[in-house]
């Protein structure tokens, strides 16, 4: 059984449906990568996953299907991570954080030592050490994904589901997110869900990616078996006529490029 399996979702908004009848599974271990134009149902798949979103069909996690899970617990088992926050008041940097810890407490109970530890290690691992006691507000966009990111880290979730983490990242930072949902999904019993802007990055850490077009499903591709013919007659129906080569780096390191014919 897989560890995550998605059955005839369909959703959408003010009775217009987005996504229709997508199906799909998600190994444990996996990072799952979702890529397609502006408009193709991306984001509306994973508020649908989530539970943000109302829609027909079943998700199921290791055998308990989401849709009949009470609030709470869904937020204990799930984690959603928007293009933007929401977060419009001021507070410090680790009181964002430490809100990923609040399925775990209790009415008026406070975060405890360990998990302000803890949210001190989230935070010098997405590289924003030293800012605990920072507003929030003064971050930069990207600060700011990444600060959410690591109250997602302190949540203890099986499920993370990101829309398009790496938009507001600069150059470094954008390889440095996907190197931490790597290292995140090494222990077992996790898997991540992740709608990527950039192709690149889609190729090159996930290790299946979905493709969607007009709200349905174009295909699958697994980048690391994968032929090249394969993937670019997938790539091509979102992309218009690419090529896809294999070069590697200075330290030996294999990438998959693409380019635009």
């Amino acid at each position: 059984m897989s560890f995550f399996t998605a059955t005839n979702i369909s959703a959408g908004y003010d009775g217009k449906p987005i996504v229709e009848r997508l199906s799909f599974f998600v190994d444990d271990g996996c990072l799952f990568g979702i890529l397609g134009a502006n408009g193709s149902g991306k984001t509306t798949l994973l508020k649908a996953v989530c539970g943000i979103l109302p829609h027909a069909g079943s998700c199921v996690l290791e055998g308990e299907m989401l849709e009949k899970m009470s609030p709470r617990k869904l937020s204990r088992c799930c984690s959603y991570i928007p293009q933007r926050s929401g977060i419009s008041i001021d507070i410090s940097v680790l009181d964002v954080v430490l809100m990923g810890f609040n399925p775990w407490l209790g009415l008026l109970e406070h975060p405890s030592a360990a998990m302000k530890e803890e949210g001190h290690r989230a935070l010098g691992l997405v590289g924003l050490e030293g800012k605990e006691e920072n507003n929030y507000l003064t971050l930069s966009e990207g600060q700011k994904q990444l600060c959410i990111l690591a109250r997602t880290l302190c949540g203890k979730a099986k499920l993370l589901l990101l829309d398009e983490p790496e938009s507001a990242l600069d150059f470094r930072f954008r390889f440095r997110m996907l190197e931490i949902l790597q290292i995140w999904l090494s222990d077992s019993g996790k898997a991540a869900l992740v709608t990527l802007h950039d192709p690149y990055l889609a190729l090159n850490y996930c290790d299946r990616l979905l493709l969607l077009s007009e709200g349905k499903i174009l295909g699958t591709i697994c980048p690391k078996t994968d032929s090249l013919d394969q993937m670019e007659k997938l790539l091509d129906q979102i992309y218009g006529k690419i090529s896809l080569s294999r070069l590697t780096d200075r330290s030996g390191r294999e990438h998959i490029v693409m380019l635009k014919e």
